[in-house]
């Protein structure tokens, strides 16, 4: 954008953020929040479009297995610059261009190609700059790391995305949202606060600085303990807590100061009432825990109480009442080194 104002100093730029491509619908307010900042930098207006996600899953329809850059992104191409084109006439223009053009996963000739023939049906000029040779790229890079943006890892899109998850041979976490709608560490969620503390930052002039660190992340897929044979009963097993072989049958053997001893895998069960004496909650029934889970740092804090180490991967369970019956655990979570951004006052 700063190179079109450059190259176009008699035009006026009006953005105008059209993704219903992007996916989650968390990640796609990042996104467009960082559009926002860049355009307040800037002096550029910002229109936002239609976030139609399941108008454009009907148009790729058929196309989900298709590589970057194959017939699906052109398909996504079509469907945008068709409302883009059409919003520019609106507003009385004709000429556009993307932001695209500058990204090294896309390419430039499918983009010219599919704005040439939008020119021909709707005379909205394609100007298809290339601002990616004579090193480009390396000065987006070095622009995207001076100005603190949001560098995202990929296109936007759910089936991109899948395919370079299971290249990377990574957990596609993106998607995982706990019903309880704790925001979970390096999570889009957790992403999207920052951003947003950021924003009021820089509204009030405060310094800060935008850094990486790596970590043990964990999600939790399934978890329920069912006594005798088939009767499950309520249950919150906390953050970090790891079955090896995802199952262990067994019985409470004994009590001490509040925690409650299984006789497999290490694991401790504790009571809700304890539970809420410690954490300073009143939560009524485990379900009530369950859907309103208190924050990531807090049940941390919690489990630390319990095992006073900041390595423990015990399975820490907690129930309304202790039971005397035979107990079937059943959990499947994963523990993984990851990166995440956190924010540093100077």
């Amino acid at each position: 954008m700063e190179k079109l104002q450059h190259d176009y100093p008699d035009e006026k730029l009006t953005g105008f953020f059209y993704d219903p491509n992007i996916h989650p619908y968390s990640e796609y307010q990042l996104r467009h929040l960082d559009v926002q900042r860049s355009c307040k930098k800037l002096g550029i207006d910002l229109l936002e479009g239609e976030y139609d996600f399941e108008a454009w899953m009907q148009a790729v329809k058929g196309l989900e297995k298709e590589p970057e850059k194959g017939a699906r992104c052109e398909v996504c191409f079509d469907k945008r610059f068709d409302v883009s084109a059409h919003k520019a006439l609106e507003l009385g223009e004709k000429k556009m261009t993307t932001t695209l053009l500058v990204s090294p996963l896309k390419s430039q000739e499918q983009l010219k190609r599919v704005g040439d023939a939008f020119y021909k049906n709707h005379g909205v000029e394609f100007i298809a700059v290339d601002y990616r040779s004579g090193g480009g790229t390396q000065d987006q890079s070095r622009v995207t790391k001076e100005e603190q943006l949001y560098r995202q890892d990929y296109c936007g899109c759910i089936f991109g995305l899948t395919m370079q998850r299971e290249q990377q041979d990574r957990l596609m976490d993106e998607m995982f949202s706990p019903i309880s709608n704790q925001v979970l560490p390096a999570s889009i969620e957790e992403r999207l606060e920052m951003y947003k503390y950021r924003m009021e930052l820089e509204e009030d002039n405060i310094s800060y600085k935008i850094i990486k660190q790596k970590f043990l992340n964990y999600r939790q897929f399934n978890f329920t303990v069912t006594e005798g044979k088939n009767r499950n009963i309520p249950a919150y097993a906390l953050s970090y807590s790891m079955l090896p072989r995802k199952k262990a049958q067994g019985r409470i053997e004994f009590k001490d100061k509040n925690i409650h001893y299984f006789n497999k895998e290490e694991i401790k069960f504790v009571t809700l009432a304890y539970f809420n004496a410690t954490c300073k909650t009143n939560y009524k029934e485990i379900k009530e825990l369950i859907f309103n889970a208190p924050s990531f740092e807090e049940e941390l804090k919690f489990r630390n109480t319990l095992t006073c180490t900041n390595y423990d991967l015990t399975p820490i369970i907690v129930v309304e009442k202790i039971s005397d019956e035979k107990l079937t655990i059943t959990l499947d979570a994963k523990t993984y080194e990851d990166t995440k951004e956190k924010l540093i006052l100077l």
